[in-house]
């Protein structure tokens, strides 16, 4: 599938989160973004990245861009088949420089949950390290209702489905080409949505921006233990570049254990693949 392809479905399927194509970026903080809200937070950046402290402005990258990893974050904590979260608002934020340790961000947003469409206010604080500590973003969150919300009984029933199958589920291009997903398959997307967060929550710098794409394929694994286990291909958008970044993940899930990323590794960039064209 062509990268044009790839990113009409990004547009296409961006209103899983019940966001209306019209709205604007402060409005929304949907897995995806138009072009032309990307080549405004890429200029943003541009501009505010001397900016190393005080208060921000919540629709400029920075503020955007620390939501991000809260984003993710919250799906490795919190997320499964039937609970996807995303960042619909950045209320207020400030940055601090931390010397030679980092930037910290501190964050008041409102977190969506896009299954049941509902909408909890947090607070955050993401500090990207720098120097000899650079690694993987440092994220706290404190909004108690997210443990809360209770999925048990749709988690439950898709186990004992999956469970007891007689063949492995195999699923290719979630959405196609058209950005159509059967209802059957919604949950493997939503979990690689969340498997996907692992990634992109590692790899998230102050100068990244990446947004899953596609789930390439998925095949469910035989198992002895309790968890399910499925083999990913995810494809991520870096919208910084404007390239299709490709991952291979191994992940298990169960109700009681939830989703736990058991391997994963980055493929080699695809030659054939052409950024696609700028378009407004």
């Amino acid at each position: 599938m062509s990268v044009q392809t790839i990113m009409s479905l990004a547009l296409l399927t961006w209103t899983m989160g019940n966001a209306s194509p019209m709205q604007k970026p402060e409005d929304v903080m949907d897995n995806n973004f138009s072009p032309a809200t990307v080549k405004s937070i890429v200029e943003t950046e541009a501009v505010e990245e001397v900016m190393e402290t005080g208060e921000l402005n919540p629709n400029h990258y920075p503020a955007q861009r620390a939501a991000r990893a809260v984003q993710h974050y919250i799906n490795t904590r919190y997320g499964s088949p039937f609970k996807v979260f995303m960042v619909k608002k950045v209320h207020s934020g400030n940055a601090e420089d931390m010397n030679n340790v980092g930037r910290k961000y501190q964050l008041e947003i409102s977190v969506q949950e896009i299954i049941s469409n509902s909408t909890h206010k947090c607070s955050a604080e993401v500090l990207f390290p720098r120097g000899e500590r650079q690694g993987v973003s440092e994220v706290s969150v404190s909004c108690e209702e997210l443990g809360t919300l209770n999925t048990i009984k749709d988690d439950e029933a898709l186990y004992e489905k999956l469970k007891t199958r007689e063949s492995m589920l195999m699923a290719q291009s979630l959405p196609d080409s058209y950005g159509h997903i059967e209802p059957d398959m919604k949950p493997l997307w939503h979990l690689g949505i969340v498997a996907s967060s692992f990634i992109m929550l590692m790899e998230s710098t102050e100068n990244t921006l990446y947004n899953m794409a596609q789930v390439g394929n998925v095949t469910q694994l035989a198992t002895d233990t309790d968890e399910l286990k499925f083999d990913y291909l995810i494809l991520l958008h870096d919208m910084v570049s404007q390239e299709i970044i490709r991952w291979k993940l191994q992940i298990s899930w169960s109700p009681l254990e939830g989703v736990k990323v058991q391997q994963m590794e980055k493929m080699p960039h695809c030659h054939e693949c052409k950024k696609p064209p700028n378009t407004e």
